[in-house]
Formats: structure tokens, sequence, C-alpha cells
């Protein structure tokens, strides 16, 4: 993994999680709180897994174990 695709990824899990916020309060308008959850919930899933992933990978970069390349 470069380190553009690093930030790739991060801008892609960011925006994931931004989109469950947003869906969710879109869905609330229109639809009842469970539905809201139910449309959230896969973007919140993804993005906190990508984020969590992207997490251990750079502490792994910063502790010298596994390098990000160039």
């Amino acid at each position: 993994m470069n380190r553009s695709r690093f930030v790739r990824l991060a801008v892609l899990a960011f925006g994931l999680l931004l989109l469950s916020f947003v869906s969710r309060g879109l869905a609330r308008l229109v639809a009842g709180y469970e539905t809201a959850i139910l449309v959230s919930v896969p973007s919140l899933v993804l993005g906190g897994i990508l984020a969590v992933y992207l997490t251990l990978r750079g502490l792994l970069d910063v502790s010298g174990l596994v390098r990000i390349g160039e």
C-alpha cells in the first residue's frame, strides 16, 4: 500500500461515516426511527471497519514493523 492509496482510503472512511449520519437524519424525516437505523448501518459499519484497519496500519508504520510505501 502506498501513501496516496492510504489517504484515499482515509477519505473514503470519513465519507462513509459522514454518509451514515446524513442518511440517518434524512431517513428520519421520511420514515421512522427503525427504518433510519436500517438505512444508515451498512455505511457506518463499513466506514468503522475501514477506519480501524487504517488506524492499525498507521500504527504498524509508526512502529516500523510494516512500512507504507512511497
